[in-house]
């Protein structure tokens, strides 16, 4: 593969390697001229917006252009010099794919940058996490395929790995069922997370419950979804569960939320002052969005009630607070007011929890 690079098949002499020289370092001297005039215009164009997702894009594509112009540059001095062709000729079968490749996962992240800020300063949250959600999904399988795409296309170049490739495809039909096979949990993976993207079941930031697993999605992946619980444990759950399996999405369309706190009293225990101290209570409480407030008895057994007191909030994290909260003083309210609606131990045991 190296036999071009014999520099004796060209009988070079110093005024050619000094030629080969001259004309490498001009034509890179250029391309850094160039892309450094280029990016300063761009740079101060996207200075002058109202908003920094232009920076982050030029930012995104400057490492790999400045790279590019290299190599565009070596390729333009190929056709001056023999010397510097037969060595890009060898080398360059390697460096265009591999560039080109940089170069679409650049414009990929700088277009993900730039939805991402959009979802950010976006006033309507369920709008913003389906954003979010789409971009992060969708950038992951667009990175997928460019990086699978370019290293085939790189190991393409090397003369063993074009033999096998020629031979797989002469037997086409084995090879097929073979990589497809293979291939068989990473496809699903694929098809999987594309279906999240695009249906949408849930999304950065919805707080589901699957599993016996309950608490916020953090990241949504190609094969699996992190959910991160109160506790700060992280729970990885396959993609595919959350396809095939029903789960509970507390937050699809929004954080508002109605929750109960269960009362479990005697039947001797005055509803209507319990039901005064609970409206009176609610009312105080900032956390309270005043959607739903009432009290219901919802169950009664021998010598036993159950109360059910349904409150709401603007989010997940205000409706536990406020729940804990409304337990907690209720609790207090009855063993200094009521202390007989108490249950005692044997009958709270029989009535359940």
């Amino acid at each position: 593969m190296f036999r071009d690079l014999d520099p004796s098949r060209y009988n070079l002499d110093w005024v050619e390697v000094l030629h080969a020289t001259i004309v490498l370092g001009g034509a890179l001297l250029v391309a850094a001229v160039v892309h450094r005039l280029v990016f300063a215009i761009l740079s101060r164009i996207a200075g002058r917006t109202d908003t920094p997702v232009d920076g982050v894009i030029v930012d995104q594509v400057r490492s790999p252009a400045r790279w590019a112009a290299a190599a565009v540059a070596v390729s333009l001095a190929a056709q001056a010099d023999v010397w510097v062709a037969s060595v890009w000729n060898v080398v360059g079968k390697f460096v265009v794919p591999a560039l080109l490749g940089w170069i679409a996962y650049a414009v990929v992240r700088a277009l993900s940058a730039a939805l991402e800020h959009r979802a950010e300063i976006s006033t309507d949250i369920a709008a913003a996490r389906s954003r979010r959600t789409r971009v992060a999904i969708l950038s992951r399988t667009a990175t997928f395929v460019i990086v699978f795409i370019t290293v085939g296309l790189v190991l393409f170049q090397l003369p063993g790995v074009r033999e096998v490739g020629v031979t797989l495809l002469a037997s086409a039909g084995l090879a097929a069922l073979a990589v497809g096979a293979a291939a068989q949990p990473a496809l699903k993976s694929l098809i999987g997370g594309l279906q999240m993207a695009l249906t949408e079941p849930l999304r950065l930031g919805d707080f589901v419950v699957i599993d016996g697993f309950s608490g916020r999605v953090e990241e949504i992946r190609m094969s699996f979804v992190v959910v991160r619980m109160w506790d700060e444990r992280v729970a990885i759950v396959p993609t595919v569960r959350f396809l095939e399996n029903s789960f509970e999405n507390w937050t699809r369309m929004s954080e508002l939320l109605t929750g109960p706190v269960f009362l479990h009293l005697d039947q001797a225990a005055e509803v209507a002052p319990i039901r005064a101290e609970f409206e009176r209570f609610l009312a105080s409480q900032p956390k309270w969005d005043k959607r739903t407030g009432a009290v219901y008895v919802t169950e009664t057994r021998p010598g036993s009630m159950e109360l059910r007191l349904s409150v709401s909030a603007a989010t997940v994290g205000d409706l536990f607070e406020l729940r804990s909260a409304l337990r907690e003083h209720m609790l207090d309210w009855l063993r200094r007011e009521q202390p007989k609606a108490l249950l005692h131990a044997a009958v709270a045991a029989g009535s359940g929890s």
